[in-house]
């Protein structure tokens, strides 16, 4: 399916619009609630968006039930019985989350299958240092001609595993999470070093302290898990999604409007805040709402991606598109993927000026006006970029490979044009 988004800019932004669930706190939920052998694990808050409608699919292939309840955002998994452990290419190569499933896979069924993962095309993301976690725990690796046209397949296989001390390369939050879940059922106690502390991992701690979890030190960057003989089914609602947040902040940034965003934290988004308010964003935490506005000239920017709390990396392109607009020259240093600035090309088609060094650094020239014009989505966050871009063109835009965006945003298209942009979604 062919899915495009058009946008015609000009409309200023204005209204409430709701926050979507943590889409990095739904999907490791997702493989995490398969560890538990009885009851049934509600999640709510779930976003409904394409990765984690891969994700239910990817826990039906191995024989959970799950059910997605749409209109409630509900998620209903019962994992009492799990007969596959091979992750289906046709699934699992369709986004990267579908790693997060091993651990419940080798606890459960002593062996994982992963014919293929998945995701936007962001360059060396390597998943290394999660198999490595899983070998030290005395499971074997044996990787099948990944480098061929199918893609091959690895294999994971362990008889239990076992406690041992952990490290992530970098404090990547998948890694921290794949490795936390690889401890909660490990014979022994397991101590992971340099881990992730974005409040999505946090999370993911008190789901499966919920489910019986023994975990120390969530949000130190040393990671206590004990493992136990079982883990139990669970509610649990979702964290809202600080990034589906901060974008839509960058939308009324974009046009100059006032919105009100509920179910946004402000101290989520921890850096990307103070760096909006130095381009002239106000903010007003009013308890579950999140009220922002722009009612002045943008300033110029310098931004570092870094892991939490600083810069997310997921809005860099973002605050790239809003930077275009910002009187003045705006830096950005890229520091976590190599393959972030393909959106430069596009936004210099509709009439930006950027010049990108390397891989890493870009300089942003601002004001430009822009343009409406025919583009493409390269990733998840490229995609919503250019339609923040749309919203403040001239004209029409036209964005293709948009099925990147359904996979990060819920009614998207919806959600904007509540608050009064001129946006449409299209599938051939």
């Amino acid at each position: 399916m062919s899915v495009t988004y058009r946008v015609k800019g000009g409309k200023q932004l204005q209204g409430t619009v709701f926050i979507q669930g943590a889409k990095n706190s739904a999907l490791p939920m997702i493989g995490a609630a398969l560890m538990a052998s009885k009851g049934r694990t509600v999640l709510r808050n779930i976003p409904i968006i394409e990765d984690v409608k891969r994700a239910v699919e990817l826990a039906q292939a191995v024989g959970a039930k799950a059910d997605l309840h749409e209109a409630e955002r509900t998620l209903v998994i019962d994992a009492s019985e799990l007969s596959s452990p091979v992750l289906p290419a046709e699934i699992a190569a369709r986004f990267r989350g579908s790693f997060l499933f091993v651990p419940a896979l080798l606890h459960r069924l002593g062996e994982a299958v992963i014919e293929g993962v998945g995701g936007c095309n962001l360059g060396s993301r390597n998943l290394d240092f999660h198999y490595n976690g899983f070998k030290r725990m005395g499971a074997t690796v044996t990787e099948h001609d990944t480098d061929s046209a199918d893609g091959g397949y690895i294999h994971v296989k362990v008889g239990q595993l076992q406690a041992g001390t952990l490290y992530c390369d970098t404090p990547s939050h998948t890694g921290t999470e794949n490795l936390v879940m690889a401890g909660a059922l490990a014979n022994g106690t397991t101590l992971i070093k340099n881990c992730a502390l974005e409040p999505e991992v946090l999370d993911n701690i008190d789901f499966l302290q919920r489910m019986g979890a023994q975990i120390e030190g969530g949000g130190t960057g040393f990671i206590r898990v004990t493992g136990v003989e079982e883990l139990t089914a669970v509610e649990h609602t979702v964290m809202p999604d600080r990034i589906d947040a901060g974008v839509l902040v960058m939308a009324c940034a974009m046009t100059g409007g006032e919105v009100s965003l509920v179910g946004a934290e402000l101290e989520h988004l921890g850096v990307a805040v103070d760096k909006l308010e130095q381009m002239g964003v106000e903010f007003n935490q009013q308890g579950a709402v999140l009220q922002v506005r722009r009612d002045r000239p943008l300033r110029p920017i310098n931004i570092i991606t870094d892991e939490y709390p600083g810069f997310a990396t997921d809005l860099q392109s973002p605050i790239m598109a809003l930077a275009t607009q910002a009187v003045g020259e705006s830096y950005i240093y890229e520091r976590i993927f190599d393959s972030r600035f393909q959106l430069a090309e596009e936004l210099i088609r509709m009439g930006a000026s950027i010049e990108v060094a390397g891989n890493q650094r870009a300089k942003v020239y601002g004001p430009t006006p822009l343009r409406g014009a025919q583009t493409v989505a390269h990733d998840l966050r490229s995609g919503a970029a250019l339609v923040l871009a749309g919203l403040a063109a001239e004209g029409e835009t036209e964005i293709s490979q948009a099925y990147y965006i359904d996979r990060g945003h819920s009614n998207f298209a919806e959600r904007l044009a509540a608050l009064g942009a001129d946006v449409q979604r299209g599938t051939d």
